[in-house]
């Protein structure tokens, strides 16, 4: 089995992360390919950005997921999940999805931890997207970036010891019986971090991993009719040839 692990954004220490992340959950045979977008936000911290960043999604699947028997995001708000799920035929999982339904078997409510006070907004929202608003005890959010979550020993230390901190808080203030690392830079944290929590610290991209597995085993068909079926095969210019043959398919 090959799995495609796509981080949109330009940080190849964030991809590093994901592929790390990735390698523990993959089952024995399991091939990983990791790729870094190379057009689009350095690190996606806003809605605007986010937007960009679909284009480089897409990009990336169009090009690197021939061959592959499913697609993980490495990218917490789950970029452009639905628009590969309309594209391709293979499963596609989005990493903080993957999170929350994990999340959902162990725990009646489950905390969520990111980066910067101004995405937890948006992580709210991509929680009620997913029909999961009444399992969410709380959103923490970091003032720190991607960044200095992969940087030097001791930027990572102290990302660690702020991630611990804020789960606490998610424990003891919202009542949060699981905590999930919404953040491709925090994706390597959760089985150094867990002995020090009293819950289960969900990896977003090791969920996504195991999910993507079980998918593939599956071997469901696409849905041939409804909003994710093919999108009909209608032309689209200024886009990479991939990208171009991707839209152009009709079935």
């Amino acid at each position: 089995m090959k799995i495609l692990l796509v981080n949109p954004n330009l940080t190849q220490a964030v991809t590093d992360a994901v592929l790390a992340a990735a390698r523990v959950r993959a089952a024995p045979g399991t091939e990983l390919l990791a790729v870094t977008g190379s057009f689009g936000p350095a690190v996606i911290g806003s809605r605007a950005e986010n937007a960009l960043a679909q284009h480089g999604v897409l990009d990336l699947v169009a090009r690197h997921a021939p061959g592959c028997d499913a697609v993980v995001l490495g990218v917490s708000l789950d970029t452009a999940l639905w628009a590969c799920r309309e594209l391709l035929d293979i499963p596609v999982v989005g990493m903080t999805e993957a999170g929350l339904l994990c999340g959902a078997t162990v725990a009646t409510r489950i905390g969520l931890l990111t980066n910067g006070a101004r995405m937890g907004p948006l992580y709210r929202e991509l929680v009620q997207s997913y029909g999961l608003g009444e399992r969410l005890a709380g959103v923490e959010t970091l003032a720190l970036t991607p960044q200095q979550m992969v940087g030097s020993p001791q930027d990572i230390q102290a990302a660690q010891d702020a991630v611990v901190a804020a789960a606490h808080t998610l424990i003891e203030r919202d009542g949060a019986e699981a905590v999930l690392l919404a953040g491709a830079a925090m994706a390597s944290m959760a089985e150094a971090l867990q002995p020090q929590l009293p819950v289960p610290l969900l990896d977003g991209v090791g969920c996504a991993v195991a999910l993507a597995q079980a998918m593939a085993g599956l071997r469901l068909p696409r849905a041939r009719v409804g909003s994710v079926s093919p999108t009909g095969g209608r032309s689209v210019q200024g886009v990479s040839p991939a990208l171009a043959q991707l839209f152009g398919r009709t079935a």
